[in-house]
């Protein structure tokens, strides 16, 4: 569990499913990310048992309620969902957040948080983040935390969208960071 001014960011657990759907069940929440919208509570509890079970998933919580109002994690090399770490001292980033708190900074705050985990605890040398073209506050939200662009690419598969889309990549390294 990690703390920062506003938030908690915690292991996720089954209680969490109803506070799961209420945001994720949102189009304009996981669409944009490449997830589909949650269609039910039973889903979102899905989620939580069979997606966000990675060693570094956690539920973004405010501190005054520690409910669930979005998901950060950092996936590591050979973990699902990763497809842009190449070695053991590299991981890439994944986040969103419900779209009642967009626009209050609590994104890059979590991101943040997790960065200095990445490179404090984790002995990570870099960060890989992307987002898909149209994704305007996931860009933000990186270029607010320090990332640098590295690509874009075309035609990237989508797999739970069943669609393709254009991607952008950036990166933060720890010499970055530091």
């Amino acid at each position: 569990m990690f703390e920062t001014e506003r938030l908690i960011l915690r292991r996720w657990n089954e209680d969490d499913a109803e506070e799961l759907y209420k945001y994720a069940s949102d189009p304009d929440v996981g669409p944009i990310a490449g997830w589909p919208a949650h269609q039910s509570i039973d889903e979102s509890r899905d989620v939580i048992k069979n997606v966000f079970i990675g060693k570094e998933a956690y539920a973004v919580c405010l501190k005054e309620d520690g409910k669930a109002i979005g998901a950060i994690e950092l996936k590591l090399y050979g973990s699902r969902g990763n497809d842009l770490a190449t070695a053991d001292d590299e991981c890439e980033l994944g986040y969103w957040l419900g779209k009642p708190f967009w626009g209050r900074g609590i994104m890059p705050e979590a991101v943040r948080e997790m960065l200095r985990h990445a490179f404090e605890d984790l002995g990570m040398q870099k960060v890989w983040v992307g987002y898909y073209e149209g994704n305007e506050k996931s860009k933000r939200v990186q270029e607010k935390c320090g990332f640098k662009y590295q690509w874009k690419s075309e035609n990237v598969d989508v797999p739970l969208m069943h669609e393709k889309r254009t991607g952008h990549v950036s990166l933060m390294t720890k010499e970055d960071w530091e």
